[in-house]
């Protein structure tokens, strides 16, 4: 039977982060070296980032207010410990959950709170529980007997888990709904530090949430992405050079300057697996119109790109949700998907993947179904996400 991606709908916090105000401020930040300063400044100028989102507007310009992150007196991002950073993610990514979720159930025509049967909830920047997936059910008024999962500390490939978890259940249940959401709060855990990790991570992250409906039902004509296969490796080098732990004063991210290098020596045989299992594609991906890859940065995207012989315009999805709203870990990915969902033409196909701690490679295999997207139905922009806040 057919599993389909029904709506995907996003929301990002109100506050828009400049990345040029954000690259001066840190660059600014007493903490640092002249090396960490310049080390800062090119990380920030070459993110092929223009704008993100965050849960902390005292990092805007203008704040005046003294709070744990930042001292608006002397312009100093505090260091606040973990737990003060997990109680603004308790509470703001509960709302960006919801947010998220409520549009994607709202956009998805033929289906209720009350038709939604299983919830699958991704994040790996807090914890607390009841969690978001509690919370969904809670706010948008779901049934009490709502089958819930949460995948936590995936880190960046975490949608792809929560999706093949919503495709095994639809395939078990002809009947089931289930509604996919990922909320990250990155920018929770931004710290001023002269090592690379620490800085790279600083110039790229921010918060934002997705979430999709997910059914084998029969909905209609509209527009969907029908989710065909999935696939997981584990590259044999990397291990190190990724990963996300818990320390005393918040998340810590590895994210080594060799990643984009492994990816570009074993992008193409990390797409072997799914290839191999569609006939219509004879184990090549010259034959996928469309690419959904997480931006986990600009370099990432350019090695990508190279190694997979993709066009630019193949390309352009991730590169403009990577210029708009930065890396938002496990959301990000829906976000591309999105977008790649209003530009694609019936029959056509989609290959996405995301790139995670392990070093792992998540990819999926999906096609666009239903009726032609009109010019009526097209991506918005950036622009008409922050009129609305994407909410």
């Amino acid at each position: 039977m057919a599993v389909t991606v029904r709506s995907i709908e996003v929301a990002v916090p109100p506050t828009a982060l400049d990345q040029r105000q954000v690259r001066d401020l840190f660059t600014a930040q007493p903490g640092l070296s002249r090396l960490g300063a310049r080390l800062a400044a090119a990380a920030f100028n070459a993110s092929g980032i223009e704008r993100r989102h965050t849960v902390l507007p005292e990092l805007a310009p203008g704040a005046t207010a003294a709070t744990a992150f930042l001292d608006p007196a002397t312009g100093r991002i505090l260091d606040p410990g973990t737990g003060v950073r997990n109680a603004v993610y308790a509470r703001e990514a509960d709302r960006l959950f919801v947010e998220a979720a409520g549009a994607a159930l709202a956009g998805c025509a033929g289906v209720g709170p009350g038709d939604v049967t299983h919830v699958v909830t991704a994040s790996c920047t807090g914890f607390h529980s009841p969690g978001p997936d509690y919370r969904i059910v809670r706010a948008l008024g779901l049934q009490p007997s709502v089958q819930r999962t949460h995948v936590g500390f995936m880190g960046c490939y975490a949608a792809f888990p929560a999706l093949r978890q919503a495709t095994a259940i639809c395939r078990a249940d002809p009947e089931a709904v289930v509604l996919v959401a990922a909320a990250e709060l990155c920018t929770l855990h931004v710290r001023v530090r002269d090592d690379q990790d620490t800085v790279v991570g600083a110039s790229l992250f921010a918060d934002g949430a997705a979430a999709a409906v997910v059914t084998g039902r029969d909905l209609g004509p509209a527009p969907a992405l029908q989710l065909d296969d999935f696939a997981t490796l584990l590259t044999p080098v990397g291990e190190e050079a990724m990963a996300w732990s818990i320390g005393d004063h918040g998340f810590e991210m590895v994210l080594g300057s060799y990643v984009p290098h492994i990816i570009d020596e074993h992008v193409e045989s990390a797409l072997t697996p799914l290839l191999a299992r569609d006939a219509s594609l004879r184990g090549t991906h010259r034959g996928v119109e469309h690419w959904a890859v997480h931006p986990g940065g600009r370099s990432i995207l350019d090695k990508v790109e190279t190694a997979l012989g993709l066009t630019a315009e193949q390309m352009g999805p991730s590169r403009d949700v990577l210029r708009d709203f930065g890396n938002m870990s496990s959301a990000t990915v829906l976000f591309v998907l999105r977008d790649v969902l209003a530009r694609a033409g019936a029959g056509e196909r989609v290959c996405a993947m995301a790139f995670g701690p392990g070093l792992t490679v998540e990819s999926g295999l999906f096609t666009r179904v239903g009726s032609p997207v009109t010019a009526a139905g097209t991506a918005p922009t950036a622009a008409d996400l922050e009129l609305s806040g994407a909410r």
